[in-house]
């Protein structure tokens, strides 16, 4: 899975949607501040994360967003998943050539491509939100 720009902010906003988990929710303004994405951008990216069910909005001045899935059960590879879906993404998990690739069928890096691609997938895939909120705040305590 290629980590683009958009899964990153996707991962920004559910992160910061995780550390107020249980509060009011969060309006789209506070996350693309807070975590450095452009609004508009992420307007988008939060429609995605609504119709895939990963989180809720409410309309009106104290709307905002909160997560519909609790963050110890939101892993980093699901959202990387559901966005490729959601995006329609055709791209290789290998190679970003293969498609166009001279040596498709006959490339001896390949092994070492998909080897290496499912190791990635494999941190990803035991990779929590609420691990990466909980390495927040222990890296905050720490800093005190």
């Amino acid at each position: 899975m290629l980590v683009t720009q958009k899964k990153q902010y996707a991962l920004r906003a559910i992160f910061e949607l995780a550390k107020h988990q249980g509060d009011d929710p969060v309006k789209t303004a506070q996350i693309a501040e807070v975590q450095a994405i452009p609004l508009r951008f992420l307007e988008v990216i939060m429609g995605q994360l609504k119709r895939a069910g990963v989180v809720d909005s409410k309309r009106g001045f104290s709307g905002g967003y909160t997560l519909s899935i609790p963050p110890d059960r939101i892993r980093v590879g699901d959202i990387f998943r559901m966005l490729d879906k959601e995006d329609n993404a055709e791209s290789c998990p290998s190679c970003a050539s293969r498609g166009t690739c001279p040596f498709l069928g006959d490339c001896v890096f390949m092994r070492l491509w998909d080897e290496a691609q499912r190791a990635m997938d494999d941190v990803y895939d035991r990779t929590t939100i609420q691990a990466l909120v909980d390495q927040a705040n222990a890296k905050s305590h720490t800093n005190h």
